[in-house]
């Protein structure tokens, strides 16, 4: 059974004990004093007593468990909010999530895609992906209540895992650029693997939007893919849709 802190203590109080009695021989409270080679004999006894200490120790500790280590890759870099991906809370994650206002705004917009490894074939399962957006005003809405990165997102977010076939869908509506129009409109995304920490990916844009210019266009760094889609009607329903490769442009990533 490996030693803990306490039964250290316990084996140090029993051999000092014990290295008293010896010393002194008490036994039945009658001391006798050792002779010169008596205590010579006694000083190996306790050299043996502490090496075999210390070898009980070694074995003792080196039988306990490691700590466990982190085996999470951190690629990415820098990544402000992706904290935001694990905020699902209780929610049984599927590959297909309708964000809240969906019934209540125009137009709406079906997101959806496969998820492949770097190798741009093999489709990748169990990837979650979290989107968020502002409201056809441009705001990132808030209730008052929110809590964690809910309050800068808002409450207009949603979460899929990728099904075994990589494939992914969200049911939300077209976003509003900001008020000031310094940006077109878009959907931030976030990606976590199985195995790797959280990063960020090319926002979802659309095409036809004016605000994207050519100089906005050459600033994207094609993260996971390029994120500029054309919506296509279908039957009332807007449609993009986005293949993404996990590790394509990402930094770090092997």
């Amino acid at each position: 059974m490996p030693l803990t802190s306490k039964s250290y203590l316990t084996t140090g109080h029993q051999l000092s004990r014990f290295i008293h009695q010896v010393n002194t021989l008490e036994f039945e409270n009658e001391s006798v004093v050792l002779t010169f080679e008596e205590k010579t004999m006694q000083a190996r006894i306790y050299q043996r007593l502490i090496l075999v200490t210390l070898i009980l120790c070694n074995i003792s500790c080196s039988g306990q468990s490691p700590e466990k280590t982190s085996s999470v890759r951190l690629v990415g870099g820098p990544c402000e909010g992706c904290e935001g991906l694990s905020e699902y809370g209780n929610k049984t994650l599927s590959s297909i999530d309708t964000l809240p206002l969906f019934k209540e705004h125009e137009p709406k917009l079906k997101v959806t895609g496969t998820v492949f490894k770097k190798d741009g074939i093999t489709p990748a399962a169990g990837v979650i992906l979290y989107i968020y957006h502002t409201n056809r005003q441009g705001v990132y809405q808030t209730k008052g209540n929110e809590t964690g990165w809910a309050k800068r997102h808002g409450f207009i977010r949603g979460w899929v895992k990728t099904d075994l076939n990589g494939q992914y869908t969200f049911y939300t509506f077209r976003p509003g650029a900001y008020p000031d129009k310094s940006e077109p409109e878009h959907i931030h995304l976030t990606v976590k693997e199985p195995d790797t920490n959280e990063y960020y990916l090319d926002d979802y844009l659309f095409d036809d939007d004016p605000l994207l210019t050519p100089s906005v266009r050459k600033k994207q760094p094609v993260r996971g893919g390029a994120g500029i889609m054309r919506p296509v009607n279908e039957n009332g329903l807007l449609v993009i849709k986005r293949d993404i490769i996990l590790g394509l442009n990402i930094p770090d990533y092997e």
